[in-house]
């Protein structure tokens, strides 16, 4: 099945282009553009490179969260919009899930994270298994200083995966090391990949995909708080 795949959760805007399990092709930005700006100039490019046309996709697998508020709804608008555009199905991927693809190697416990700010991150918890991945924890919201906690009480050696960057200025446990650069951001690549395991939300209906937050929006926050009586 040719895929189209797309993550725009973090400050990576990613597009890619997988047949099955091969890689034909994919662009990774991490700089410049807004997402509203560069996705849709992203995808063209793509197309173009590839040789590809647009009714050739028979799917499209986008990255539903948790990230960034506003790069969700923008990935997820276009997702569904494509879809109903060219007749084809659409696939929702856990965005945390799609990380854990990067480095599909077994022995190690993998933790992807992503910035759920004021210290906190959105934290997954996987290992690989003969050949398929395996959630050990469900997705929380973890501090800085639970997450390393946890990590140093696993029994297997621990890879940090996504925005971690930060927690490389403290002590890590010595189980534990921050995964190569260019594996540890998201890739739509592997949401893709992610997208063929059947646990993954399939859009019978084009539209009920809904962006998977695990948090209230700072907006939602500061409305309820000068609404509060």
């Amino acid at each position: 099945m040719l895929t189209l795949a797309l993550d725009t959760a973090t400050r990576v805007c990613s597009v890619a282009v997988v047949r099955e399990q091969e890689i034909l092709a994919a662009y990774d930005v991490t700089m410049g553009l807004t997402h509203s700006e560069s996705l849709l100039p992203q995808i063209d490019q793509l197309f173009s490179r590839t040789g590809l046309a647009k009714t050739d996709i028979e799917k499209i697998a986008v990255s539903i969260g948790p990230g960034s508020f506003t790069g969700l709804r923008i990935g997820l608008a276009a997702a569904e919009a494509m879809a109903y555009a060219w007749h084809c199905a659409i696939c929702g991927v856990n965005t945390l899930k799609a990380l854990a693809y990067n480095l599909p190697v077994s022995g190690v416990a993998l933790l992807p994270l992503l910035d759920a700010q004021k210290g906190n991150y959105y934290r997954g918890c996987y290992t690989w298994q003969d050949g398929k991945l395996k959630e050990v924890q469900a997705i929380a919201i973890v501090s800085g200083r639970q997450l390393l906690e946890e990590a140093a009480a696993c029994k297997l050696p621990v890879q940090l995966l996504g925005e971690c960057s930060k927690l490389a200025s403290l002590t890590l446990p010595e189980n534990v090391l921050l995964a190569p650069a260019q594996v540890r951001m998201p890739k739509a690549s592997s949401v893709a990949l992610a997208s063929q395991d059947p646990a993954c939300v399939q859009g019978e209906d084009l539209f009920h995909l809904a962006p998977y937050y695990l948090r209230q929006s700072e907006a939602e926050v500061l409305w309820q708080k000068r609404h509060a009586r």
